[in-house]
């Protein structure tokens, strides 16, 4: 027979303990008492030794219930502190009581769960490179969304990513198994758009020889993504509409309707509210499309994933080419209006004209060098052949010094301009012993 065993939360037992402690002490001292007047003698001496001793106990069970529940705590801080990924105090043969321990292990969980949710994203979206807090809430919501069948838009400048983030939702959706069709609205002659979306029958107008399926019957059972759905054309948009609302369309030349199931992920790098503003796009067809939206960051808004993206790039290029630490920086220094396909034409091109097997300031382009030497660090100078883990540290501390520099050590603007909080940004501070004390200065 097998045994059942039962276990009572902290939260009561802690708390019930010290509650029957209290109980107990005050019923032993009220007989104590009693006694004491009943048969004549002074109460007060043995009072105040039972409360010694009921104080003596309080102190020792709590001090056992703390070592009880801050032991594994402590043990993981100090399993934990010989991993480099996690910046923690080395421990000291002395006991240092200057330490905040609770403030240390709340910091080691930051740390834990950032590391936990950046496994998490390569496990999922291994075709999306992005550790950034910006990147890693964004693959969060696609995991919640992706099981669904709700139609997505997505939203995001030019070269961010949108189609790979369409294709990383349907392949963790339950239509993985299924077709996932592509149609890009911009690419396509408007009189022709119609066609494509919905196919032909035979002879439905001149050149249509024979009958043509379209995309919606291409994805039948799957996703359909329709890139820069804002280019679309007006008069086509309500048959858009039809098919979202009614998952049924009509074949060009055809007079039969044809039902179908198809999931829509459609993404522009418009502003579709402002264009239904302006009347160019249907008011209805929006607020269909716009049933659950995902903001894709620009580049410039996730700088801290363009080494992690240059990486990648370097990996794939023909012959085995790194990076300079100072053309990293430049590129990490440099807005990016292009995004991710700037990036990576920039990286390309740079690899043809490496010299040495090495990326050096020279080979990137003059609008990034310029901007660069226009006031960005540059006293950076670092061995090219050292690991990406000890350049990123070394870039990331150069920035953070930079943003203090600017700020005269006003931390609170320093966050602004780093794109980070307060709390990650003092965390950083301490790990890369920057002394901000120092940078104050009397203008701010």
């Amino acid at each position: 027979m097998k045994q059942s065993r039962f276990y009572i939360s902290l939260y009561i037992i802690i708390p019930f303990i010290f509650t029957g402690l209290t109980i107990f002490s005050a019923i032993v001292s009220f007989r104590l008492t009693k006694y004491g007047l009943m048969h004549g003698l002074e109460p007060a001496q043995p009072v105040f030794w039972f409360i010694l001793i009921i104080g003596f106990l309080a102190y020792v069970a709590g001090f056992a219930l703390v070592r009880i529940i801050l032991k594994p705590v402590e043990q993981f801080v100090e399993n934990a502190s010989n991993f480099p990924t996690f910046s923690v105090p080395k421990k000291n043969s002395k006991k240092d009581w200057s330490v905040d321990r609770i403030q240390q292990f709340s910091n080691v969980f930051d740390q834990v769960t950032s590391v936990l949710s950046r496994m998490d994203a390569r496990h999922f979206f291994p075709s999306i490179i992005g550790e950034s807090m910006a990147m890693r809430g964004l693959l969060s919501l696609i995991r919640k969304v992706a099981p669904t069948v709700s139609t997505i838009l997505v939203l995001g400048e030019s070269g961010t990513g949108k189609e790979l983030v369409a294709t990383s939702i349907h392949d963790n959706s339950t239509r993985k198994d299924k077709p996932f069709i592509k149609l890009n609205c911009a690419a396509i002659p408007a009189e022709l758009l119609e066609s494509e979306l919905f196919g032909h029958e035979k002879g439905a107008f001149t050149g249509a020889s024979k009958f043509k399926p379209g995309k919606f019957d291409m994805a039948d059972g799957g996703t359909l993504f329709l890139d820069e759905i804002g280019d679309m054309p007006f008069n086509l948009q309500a048959k858009i509409l039809r098919v979202l609302q009614e998952q049924e369309f009509y074949r060009v030349g055809g007079s039969s309707t044809i039902k179908v199931d198809v999931r829509i992920i459609a993404s522009t790098n418009k502003n579709l509210e402002k264009m239904v503003q302006e009347g160019t796009f249907r008011e209805d067809l929006f607020y269909r499309l716009n049933v659950f939206t995902l903001n894709l960051p620009p580049l410039r808004e996730r700088k801290e994933d363009i080494p992690l993206l240059v990486d990648f790039f370097l990996q794939n290029v023909a012959q085995k080419v790194e990076i300079s630490s100072v053309a990293l920086q430049m590129l990490v220094t440099f807005t990016w209006p292009g995004n991710i396909r700037e990036l990576k034409n920039t990286i390309e091109s740079a690899a043809v004209l490496a010299e040495n097997g090495y990326i050096e300031p020279a080979q990137l382009s003059g609008k990034i060098t310029a901007v660069f030497n226009n006031g960005s660090p540059s006293d950076l100078k670092l061995p090219v052949n050292i690991p990406l883990d000890e350049r990123l540290r070394e870039i990331e501390k150069s920035m953070i010094l930079e943003a203090l520099r600017k700020t005269g050590g006003v931390q609170v603007r320093a966050t602004e301009l780093l794109g980070i909080n307060q709390r990650s940004l003092w965390h950083r501070i301490k790990k890369h012993n920057i002394d901000v004390k120092g940078m104050k200065s009397d203008e701010f």
